[in-house]
């Protein structure tokens, strides 16, 4: 049975991380004294929901934690700091904290520490979100203990939704350009100029092409700006939208 901590202190260990090709070690009193800190774990680095759901949302919803009051944001899992390095580059998330906890010291002390030998992993950590303050935890979400990776409260909606319900998020934009396109480049400074963030869909590669572009989105010019589910247009256009 794993138990929810609350009001509990935070387990005391060393962390061993990987952080701009060099160790760094950091203590739990570094990380979590005098902060208010949102920490969610997982069981595996690269693995499906993390890499393309749990960690992403976190990172897109940075700024708005931040906002609630939100020092700092955690990612935790039982990987080795060179696998935790990696997967932060491969994942672009600059707004998230990577730990490795590589030992299971942390899990094991937070009582989330499970084996996962039947899929050749070991002993790794249940995925569970926790909100901590200087130290003791505030709120946890821990995953139903159900066959496989349920993952249905451990998400960053539900830990800002217990922030406060009435956040405003912020809008999802997605961008399809080309290299070299000007207009691309355009839109782009335009979007930061104005602090939205975006993801970039690149004709350029990924086997992505006109066909692509035309069968997704109807048009066959980039750059062709989506803002949550609404297409805005090219540049010009986008540039009167932000107006």
């Amino acid at each position: 049975m794993l138990a929810n901590k609350e009001g509990e202190m935070v387990p005391q260990v060393t962390f061993i991380n990987r952080k701009d090709n060099d160790w760094q070690k950091l203590t739990s009193d570094e990380i979590f004294k005098g902060r208010k800190v949102v920490l969610f774990a997982l069981p595996g680095a690269f693995t499906p929901t993390c890499s393309s759901t749990h960690l992403p949302r976190y990172n897109e919803l940075a700024p708005v934690f931040k906002a609630e009051g939100v020092d700092a944001i955690y990612c935790l899992s039982v990987n080795d700091g060179f696998v935790m390095e990696s997967w932060c580059g491969d994942q672009h998330a600059g707004n998230i904290e990577f730990l490795a906890d590589g030992n299971g010291a942390f899990s094991e002390g937070m009582g989330m520490l499970v084996d996962k030998s039947d899929i050749g992993f070991g002993k790794r950590s249940w995925r569970y979100s926790m909100l901590v303050n200087d130290g003791k935890i505030e709120k946890m979400f821990i995953e139903p203990e159900e066959p496989g990776d349920p993952f249905k409260v451990s998400d960053a909606d539900t830990m800002l939704n217990y922030l406060n319900p009435n956040a405003t998020q912020p809008k999802r934009v997605a961008v399809f350009t080309k290299l070299g396109c000007p207009h691309c480049a355009r839109a782009k400074a335009l979007l930061r100029e104005h602090g939205i963030g975006f993801e970039e869909i690149s004709l350029s590669g990924h086997g992505l092409s006109y066909s692509t572009l035309q069968a997704v989105t109807g048009q066959g010019t980039t750059p062709q700006v989506y803002i949550d589910g609404r297409r805005i247009g090219g540049a010009d256009d986008l540039e009167e939208y932000l107006s």
